[in-house]
């Protein structure tokens, strides 16, 4: 394990996360996995959702999705989807923890499970997946690259994460659960 992945661990295992805003509606529970790659430069990994799905077509997001009656937990929902849409092995993620539940645009409170896994190949499941790619851990967890909107629905106001790596527009959730993840292992 690098330096930079072992400083990370202990900074986010001694900072108790913040709160969660709202809680969903009973029962609609989600989890996706944030998953870091153990390498030389530790990196996130990150999928474009299939343009085909119904929701979230062509989005930037974690492996991840809805709770089955069968997962005995949060952290079985993350992995076992992880699995089905990228092919990761359940048994080569360590897990570090979780953040707090986060409330989607479909109201689900989603779960973030934070895992480290060594670099492997990926099977990309294309009925879900197109593509997936990884980005320098340094450079996600840099809360400067994150850009608010507002945006409002009803009378309610929403605020959104903007940001760009490479050529994919990073945003709403997804942003939002990197920026949370950097701001609880930022340095005071």
């Amino acid at each position: 394990m690098t330096a930079e992945l072992s400083q990370f661990l202990t900074r986010f295992m001694l900072q108790p996360p913040r709160p969660a805003r709202l809680p969903a509606p009973a029962g609609r529970h989600a989890a996706v996995l944030v998953p870091i790659i153990n390498s030389a430069e530790p990196a996130l990994l990150l999928t474009r959702r299939s343009a085909l799905l119904r929701k979230h077509a062509g989005q930037v997001a974690f492996p991840g999705g809805m709770q089955d009656a069968s997962d005995t937990s949060l952290i079985c929902t993350a992995l076992r989807e992880a699995q089905e849409e990228v092919g990761i092995d359940p048994h080569q993620v360590r897990i570090a923890g979780v953040l707090p539940a986060v409330t989607s645009s479909t109201g689900f409170a989603v779960t973030p499970v934070v895992g480290i896994l060594p670099a492997m190949p990926l099977r990309l499941n294309p009925d879900e997946v197109e593509s997936a790619f990884t980005m320098p851990l340094r450079e996600a967890l840099h809360l400067a690259r994150y850009h608010p909107l507002t945006l409002y629905r009803g009378q309610q106001q929403h605020r959104i994460w903007l940001s760009w790596y490479n050529d994919y527009f990073i945003w709403g959730m997804t942003a939002g659960i990197i920026r949370a993840l950097g701001q609880q292992i930022a340095l005071p």
